[in-house]
């Protein structure tokens, strides 16, 4: 089973040269090179330019490379698009996506990308809340993922974001459950006060609880705390070993459901077994 890892998904401003050529160093799964809020208007062509350098000279090691375009009807948003598709980074990562009409447009956009390029979206508006399932239906032609973007949500909503983001906690479900329903992979927003580790691994460990596959990230010290969060911990990997060993007992072959410990385990599970250790593996 290939599982690539997302535990911990770092934005980089890609008009900080130096923050890219640190980006290769770190040990994020995840580099987003930021045309977008990260960047000033009279930067943004340079950021451009940075982003596809990065690609083309590589160095990312087994980091997934992400390019975050700016919005649909932004006077970058074209070249964003066209430059980020003859680049071939691992995913580009589109803004203010708010129904299955606007990843039709981005796509049509990106019809040129090789298919293994994969199409991630921000889920930050009110709007693609209650649009969920068709956005990832739309999406699904592609390698995808939704981000949440809880500070837009946070915003426009006039909700306060605490640690506890008690508000969001409804959408954080629902944005799970229709990504992983058309087979998308689901991000977390970002943790604004990048010194509070406490707060963060809060966070990280709501998230991953939810089904989230790994968080978003500010700052390059927020790395570790995302990555031992969205990491199997020993008692999860002992569950999924002792799963797979009872399943491959020959009085087991016929059966659906298994006695493991103290707890049955169906036939079913044996795919978040393997999973478990595959991400163990990658540590």
């Amino acid at each position: 089973m290939t599982v690539r890892p997302r535990r911990s998904a770092l934005y980089m401003p890609a008009s900080n040269q130096r923050a890219i050529d640190k980006a290769r160093s770190l040990p994020c799964d995840v580099v987003i090179l930021d045309l977008e809020d990260a960047v000033a208007p009279e930067a943004k062509e340079e950021a451009r330019a940075n982003a596809v350098r990065a690609v083309e000279e590589g160095g990312f090691g087994e980091r997934e490379l992400v390019i975050r375009v700016n919005a649909l009807g932004t006077p970058w948003a074209q070249d964003d698009l066209a430059a980020a598709a003859a680049a071939r980074p691992d995913a580009i990562l589109a803004p203010k996506v708010g129904d299955a009409e606007t990843v039709h447009r981005y796509l049509a956009a990106l019809a040129d990308a090789p298919p293994t390029t994969g199409f991630w979206a921000m889920i930050e508006s009110c709007r693609a809340i209650f649009r969920l399932d068709a956005i990832a239906g739309a999406m699904a032609v592609r390698p995808g993922a939704f981000v949440l973007g809880t500070n837009d949500l946070a915003k426009e909503m006039g909700a306060r974001l605490t640690v506890e983001r008690t508000p969001f906690l409804g959408m954080m479900a629902m944005a799970v459950a229709a990504a992983k329903g058309h087979g998308l992979a689901a991000l977390d927003g970002v943790y604004n006060a990048f010194d509070d580790e406490t707060g963060l691994t809060r966070q990280c460990v709501e998230a991953r609880a939810y089904g989230f596959d790994g968080k978003t990230l500010i700052h390059p010290r927020q790395i570790d705390a995302a990555n031992r969060a969205f990491s199997p911990d020993d008692a999860e990997i002992a569950w999924a070993r002792a799963a797979i060993a009872a399943f491959d007992l020959p009085e087991n072959a016929g059966k659906g459901a298994v006695r493991v410990g103290g707890e049955m385990v169906e036939r079913l599970h044996l795919d978040q077994a393997n999973a478990i250790l595959a991400r163990a593996s990658k540590d």
